[in-house]
This record gives structure tokens, C-alpha cells and sequence, in this order.
């Protein structure tokens, strides 16, 4: 709900959130390398989390999402990153933007 992710980031310093569509093959294709990062030790300050953008459309309107997968990167509450469509390679360097 649009109230639990203004909690997540509330909750949490930094955030980066996997917006995807069930639909998209792009979002699965990216999806365990999130998860795989996820479980780095050099990412655990992160605290990661996925939005289905259909399920909850009030969140991805309030963020811009405009395609998927986009992955956004949250310091404190604020939007400060984000990668679209990102290539594996791409990911690792996204992640380490989080500091």
C-alpha cells in the first residue's frame, strides 16, 4: 500500500526499490540478480523491496515510474537514483551509489 512504502522509507536510510510487471521479461530477467545483491554482504545497509507497478499504481505514479524494471534508489525518504531497464552490469555499480 502507498502507506507501507512511505513507512519503508521512513523506516529505513537507504532504500532501492525493484518496480516490475509480472508481464515484463526484462523485470524477470533482472530479478534474482536484485535478490542475489540483496544477500551481499557489502549491500546489507540496503534495505530492498519490489513493487508490482499494477498492483500498486498510487505508489508508481507518486514515484514516476515510466517503465519497467526501474529500480530507485531512496537516501532518508528522498528519491536520489535511479536506473531504467538497468543491464547487469549497471547493477552492481547502482548499489554501490547507496554509501
Amino acid at each position: 500500500s502507498l502507506e507501507e512504502y512511505r513507512g519503508t522509507l521512513a523506516d529505513h536510510k537507504l532504500v532501492v526499490i525493484d518496480f516490475f510487471a509480472t508481464w515484463c521479461g526484462p523485470c524477470k530477467t533482472i530479478a534474482p540478480l536484485v535478490v542475489e545483491a540483496s544477500n551481499q554482504p557489502e549491500f546489507q545497509h540496503i534495505h530492498f523491496a519490489k513493487i508490482d507497478v499494477e498492483e500498486l499504481e498510487a505508489v508508481s505514479e507518486e514515484v514516476g515510474i515510466r517503465a519497467m524494471p526501474t529500480l530507485v534508489l531512496f537516501k532518508d525518504g528522498k528519491k536520489v537514483e535511479e536506473i531504467v531497464g538497468p543491464a547487469p552490469n549497471a547493477l552492481i555499480e547502482f548499489f554501490k551509489k547507496a554509501e
